[in-house]
């Protein structure tokens, strides 16, 4: 039995051979012409979304086949071997970045109006977080959305956004409220025929199939039935998606490798020298032995974390991890199969060299891989807990676990990190129901507790109530699930993550 029935069942090889044909038919012999004109047409969509590829974790009743994620992991695996990376990105996007979150925090118009017809195939959506002069750091965004009547009045930019230009709805992350940092940011679904948008198509390395827009807005009216959730909450719901954009282009970086070695060893297997097949050469053949087992080894970590995110688990370290061992493995995996081709490597006429091209961004897109091992260092080093309890059952040491506010405060104490303490500077305040207020002030290692509103200004201002404090510190709830639901709000999140980290867990 091979190992890769434990991720994918007979099921899901009958639905590859599927999309597998599909795409031999419809997409392989104009990928050249596709990729010369900087876009694909909207009829291989449409096309695309009526064999059901777009809707295959969707729900039944908006058009989907509420199949399991693997059925989804399958689809983007075989779009990421047709050497197009513009046609993956594409599908990606859709499936993957920004339907998913009018899925989860839509209201029904909004399921009806854009979900329904992106399953179908009919619409094309794209995701708008990164402008001019913000990417990564979210909660710094600068376009704004500010509320009239039953409009917002939205004005700003975005870039780098893919489907720009030829899709119909972009899931727009805007500040509702410029001076609330994290909580003051929004998702809005945003019709791209507005009045006063400008589009702005960008030339790139690679990726050439598929559209990369520079968005302007210009008092564009926003019908405030398009805000997805609740306002103020688009940074959570943010948090909760973008492991599952890391997640699939962990996928498409995998399957990329894959299909360039592929590539790869067929070519080497026909082109000779000095009187053999370049794979008898063993520097080649122990290069090619090296990158198959990196690859296997990305392989099955990323379709274990699959399986974490089809068990609902939010597996934010695991995602992370697959993230940037994928997207730099392909990077690598393209410069050494093209070194195979010699100088037709170089050639555009063969794959590889668009290969090449298309992997790079790998590394830079959905999360540099600087900010990936940023997020794993903070788990890693700093203890920064994501997983959820498990058990419902209590253990000694969780039953000797503080049960009160009260008694979890005069915990932090010892498990303040006196050595990274050291030259902080922070004041926060707690605010609980019924005006229950605690300060905690650290000054240069050593900390101030008391159950009182001491300043009139703080660093740091954590809003909640006292169960989910106490759920949180006793690891009954995951604080990052807590910050997404809003149960638990702060002033400046970034402060919030430098002061826990001050601190060890219970």
């Amino acid at each position: 039995m091979s190992a890769l029935s434990y991720y994918f069942n007979e099921e899901h090889e009958a639905f590859r051979q599927t999309i597998k044909q599909f795409l031999k038919t419809e997409a392989e012999p104009h990928i050249d012409q596709w990729e010369q004109e900087g876009k694909i047409p909207r009829e291989f969509w449409k096309k695309f979304g009526e064999m059901g590829y777009f809707g295959l974790a969707y729900p039944e009743e908006y058009g989907g086949s509420n199949l399991d994620f693997f059925y989804t992991v399958v689809m983007i695996e075989e779009v990421s071997k047709v050497f197009s990376g513009g046609l993956a990105i594409t599908a990606a996007v859709q499936t993957c970045m920004s339907t998913p979150y009018i899925l989860h925090h839509g209201s029904e118009y909004l399921k009806e109006e854009f979900m329904r017809p992106a399953i179908a195939g009919d619409k094309i959506g794209c995701i708008g977080i990164t402008e001019p002069g913000a990417g990564s750091d979210v909660q710094n965004i600068q376009t704004r959305a500010t509320k009239e009547g039953d409009f917002y009045i939205l004005n700003g930019s975005k870039t780098f956004i893919t489907n720009g230009i030829y899709g119909h709805f972009v899931i727009l992350v805007c500040k509702t409220n410029l001076n609330a940092g994290a909580a003051g940011v929004s998702l809005l679904v945003l019709d791209l025929n507005s009045e006063g948008i400008t589009k702005n198509k960008l030339k790139k390395l690679g990726w050439h199939a598929s559209d990369t827009a520079e968005l302007h807005f210009d008092n564009v009216k926003v019908p405030v039935k398009n805000l997805l959730g609740e306002e103020g909450k688009g940074f959570y719901y943010l948090m909760g998606g973008l492991q599952l954009e890391r997640l699939a282009g962990s996928i498409m970086g995998y399957a990329a490798c894959e299909g360039m070695l592929q590539y790869g060893m067929e070519y080497m297997q026909q082109r000779e020298a000095f009187g053999r097949p370049i794979n008898k050469f063993q520097v080649l053949r122990h290069r090619v032995a090296q990158m198959a087992a990196e690859i296997e080894a990305t392989k099955f970590y990323v379709l274990q974390t699959c399986r974490m995110h089809n068990e609902k688990k939010y597996a934010v370290k695991e995602s992370s991890i697959s993230k940037l061992l994928a997207s730099e493995l392909a990077d690598k995996t393209a410069y050494q199969v093209l070194q195979f081709f010699g100088g037709y490597g170089y050639m555009e006429e063969y794959k590889i060299a668009r290969a090449f091209r298309d992997s790079r961004i790998g590394t830079i897109g959905g999360g540099t891989s600087e900010i990936m091992r940023e997020i794993i260092a903070k788990m890693v080093i700093d203890d920064a807990n994501y997983n959820r309890a498990t058990s419902s059952t209590t253990s000694n040491e969780e039953q000797q676990k503080p049960s009160t506010v009260e008694e979890i405060f005069t915990t932090l104490p010892g498990r303040l990190k006196k050595e990274k303490a050291a030259g902080k500077n922070i004041t926060t305040l707690f605010e609980f129901e019924n005006e229950l207020f605690y300060s905690v002030i650290i000054n240069d290692g050593n900390i101030t507790i008391q159950k009182e509103k001491t300043l009139n200004t703080y660093d740091l201002i954590l809003n909640t109530d006292t169960e989910t404090y106490i759920a949180v510190e006793t690891g009954k709830i995951n604080p990052q699930e807590a910050f997404m639901t809003g149960k638990i709000k702060v002033s400046d999140l970034m402060k919030m993550m430098e002061f826990g980290g001050l601190f060890k867990r219970l």
